[in-house]
């Protein structure tokens, strides 16, 4: 990336998508690392968001104007910006994830090259694997996306990797990440949680599959080393805490955080499944929307474990946070500001 490949000189970062979950984390991170910061989201930044003056832009990743006015004079990019993942999504709403995820990040990774811009690092996940089912998953597994989100998101993955600066070097780096968790995560893990807090939350099958997570601190972390570390262009790597946690270690840690006794009843998987799924049909038939689906008692019980050893031995990351610590700083955030 220029002379400040080495991380030696500030970068002007591009940060699309900050204002969304982990948008806050990344800006944070990139400033107390010295380099400049503007992004480009669909919403204004909440106010006291940014640590420092930012240069904040309106726009839209799929309005290729919008994408190339923000990125002049920019020297590397945080492409966040994406449609999330939605349980259970109609198959109307798969052009418009081809539409945000897919032509979005062409839009991006297209203003950057002929930007002259050095690195476009572009967060991905590890659903474009689907599960491991008993096996632990590395760069190098195959892939099985198993939804419009995992798959407009590999789809994305070669685009970026694809690209190529003017010297013929590659543009990209891809992290795929874990389940991501924080105080301002939305999602399954917020709703567990949330659940756990007031005593309404009954775990569902063994608990033994495992799962992959990482803390949205050590995202943040992730994306400035990937940014600037040399070894890192061109390269996929996975963003975890560095372990497997099984779902019983998972809401142990969480009501540890909490203050709170686990549950000391579990649910049977076939049965439950069952249940969800005669209200998920009698919803469809009857127009409402059931409150909960086959799918969810799927991702619950779902295996995932993913191995992050890569991105520590080419780049040197080393997560910071725990399971244990990353959930009680989560819990404390959320307590003060009113969310639990």
């Amino acid at each position: 990336m220029k002379d400040s490949e080495s991380g030696k000189n500030p970068l002007l970062v591009l940060v699309t998508g900050a204002t969304g979950a982990v948008g806050p984390r990344v800006v944070a991170a990139l400033l107390e690392s010295g380099h400049r910061v503007r992004t480009l989201s669909l919403d204004a930044p909440p106010a006291g968001a940014w640590l420092e003056a930012v240069d904040a832009c309106l726009g839209d990743i799929t309005d290729p104007a919008a994408v190339q006015a923000a990125m002049q004079g920019v020297d590397g990019v945080i492409h966040m910006a994406a449609l999330l993942h939605i349980v259970n999504p109609p198959p109307s709403i798969r052009p418009r994830y081809e539409r945000i995820n897919v032509g979005g990040t062409a839009n991006v990774v297209e203003a950057a090259r002929q930007a002259g811009v050095g690195r476009v690092v572009f967060f991905s996940t590890i659903a474009v694997y689907g599960a491991s089912a008993g096996s632990v998953l590395t760069e190098a597994s195959p892939l099985r996306p198993d939804s419009f989100y995992a798959q407009t998101k590999l789809d994305a993955e070669q685009v970026v990797l694809a690209a190529k600066r003017a010297d013929g070097e590659p543009l990209g780096t891809v992290l795929r990440l874990g389940a991501v968790y924080g105080a301002r995560i939305k999602g399954n893990y917020r709703r567990l949680l949330l659940g756990l807090a007031k005593g309404r939350f009954l775990p569902i099958g063994s608990g033994a599959n495992r799962r992959t997570l990482v803390y949205d601190k050590d995202v943040a972390r992730a994306a400035v080393l990937a940014l600037s570390h040399p070894a890192a262009a061109g390269e996929v790597f996975n963003v975890t805490d560095g372990q497997y946690h099984t779902m019983n270690t998972i809401i142990d840690t969480l009501c540890a955080a909490l203050g709170r006794p686990a549950p000391f009843l579990t649910l049977p998987t076939a049965p439950i499944r069952a249940v969800a799924g005669v209200i998920e049909d009698l919803g469809r038939i009857c127009g409402f929307s059931a409150p909960i689906v086959r799918a969810t008692i799927d991702k619950y019980t779902e295996d995932v474990a993913v191995d992050g050893r890569k991105f520590r031995t080419i780049a040197g990351f080393v997560p910071q946070y725990n399971l244990a610590e990353g959930w009680r700083e989560t819990v404390d955030e959320m307590r003060r500001s009113g969310d639990l």
